[in-house]
């Protein structure tokens, strides 16, 4: 080995060395899955030091922003689009209008989702879990990525539509998760996302994995498939065709949701032991998020602005993606104007609202209570008229 080799190995090692400290100081689960996949991948080592170091910079904004009377969350879910080309059983975006064939209000166009993400980072947020609908039917939605390199973007799809021109944009990028949607195996998948799309996503999976695209699967757990779920060799084996992290969301019921969908509070309890005990096994494989058994132990839901906010495909600032309650829209207000607002004031001076109580979803759980509370706030349903109060709304739904 040449002395310039040594000297390149020896920088890398350092570089490395460091990051992995800094993710522990972040997540030290997270550094036991991250730093071995860049060391596959070391073209991601640069951009990943970029973001730990955003990540602390965030950190110092948003204090400021707290010392000032702002609360500002680390987190944005956007829902880019009200577009999708599948009709999955039981979505909760198509239950609360995200996701529509034809939307009340016209939704933001690009630049516009680019004037929020800049306006989001000068508040202090750090991350952005982009949605939908379908994200990627939004044209041109990687150059959002691409032009954003110190934020960290987390896109959630469901793998039929990537087109050359994202694989091309993605490649170039090292700030970007592209989370999957799957069910489980063929039949689970088909079953509630339609013929075919099974293949499609896992397609989509190892063309991700091929091109040395960081990426990870997101599965709603319900009735159907709680029993190849709890089963840990499974999530092992669809980690293997995808990626470091996975999502598992417990069915939230919905107008379009079978009764049973849902789990039991026995099949929680099961499936919440058989995250503890991957984890407590995991030596590398995924990084693992549970919803919501992993909010119980922060004291309920850190939607409202108490860890993230949302953003739908017209512009209203919601608490999460579930809710459709908002009082400010980003087409007529600041993103600041929408984070003080007296209904996540609300929200957050009662934190019942937010606890689960064996539920997927605090504030689905307490929604017609919520929108009680917050009649006198001028609060709307999102994709109706401004116009119509709460109040109104609720002798329409009686």
């Amino acid at each position: 080995m040449s002395p310039d080799s040594k000297i390149r190995d020896g920088s890398l090692s350092a570089r490395m060395f460091g990051l992995a400290g800094r993710f522990r100081d972040i997540d030290p689960q997270l550094t036991r899955v991250i730093v071995p996949w860049i060391n596959r991948h070391p073209r991601y080592l640069a951009g990943f030091l970029r973001l730990v170091h955003t990540h602390a910079q965030s950190k110092r904004i948003r204090a400021r922003m707290l010392a000032d009377g702002l609360k500002v969350p680390p987190f944005f879910v956007l829902s880019v689009t009200s577009r999708c080309n599948l009709r999955c059983a039981g979505c909760y975006a198509a239950a609360v209008g995200t996701v529509a064939a034809k939307p009340a209000r016209p939704g933001l166009d690009l630049s516009a989702w680019y004037r929020v993400v800049d306006e989001a980072i000068q508040l202090g947020v750090m991350a952005f879990l982009i949605a939908g609908g379908e994200p990627f039917l939004l044209p041109g939605i990687v150059n959002l990525f691409s032009d954003h390199p110190d934020r960290l973007f987390l896109v959630f799809t469901n793998g039929t539509a990537l087109t050359q021109a994202d694989y091309d944009t993605l490649k170039a990028c090292t700030n970007t998760v592209i989370v999957v949607s799957l069910e489980g195996d063929r039949d689970l998948t088909d079953l509630r996302r339609g013929r075919g799309v099974y293949e499609k996503a896992l397609g989509t999976l190892d063309r991700l994995r091929t091109d040395g695209i960081l990426t990870g699967i997101a599965v709603t757990i319900g009735s159907a498939n709680i029993g190849y779920w709890t089963d840990p060799h499974h999530i092992d084996e669809l980690i293997a065709h995808s990626g470091p992290l996975a999502m598992f969301i417990e069915q939230i019921p919905t107008a379009g949701c079978d009764a049973g969908a849902t789990l039991t509070d026995e099949q929680r309890r099961l499936f919440r032991q058989t995250v503890v005990q991957y984890r407590d096994r995991m030596t590398g494989g995924a990084f693992i998020i549970h919803s919501p058994g992993d909010e119980e132990t922060l004291g309920g839901c850190v939607s409202a602005g108490r860890g993230f906010a949302h953003i739908n495909p017209s512009g209203d600032v919601t608490a999460c993606p579930v809710s459709a309650l908002a009082t400010h829209n980003v087409k007529s207000a600041s993103l600041r104007e929408a984070l003080a607002s007296p209904l996540f004031t609300l929200i957050r001076d009662n934190l019942h609202l937010l606890e689960t109580e064996g539920h997927p979803c605090g504030l689905s759980a307490h929604a017609l209570e919520l929108e009680e509370m917050a009649e006198g706030l001028g609060a709307y349903r999102s994709g109706m008229s401004e116009a119509v109060s709460v109040e109104q709304q609720l002798i329409s739904l009686s």
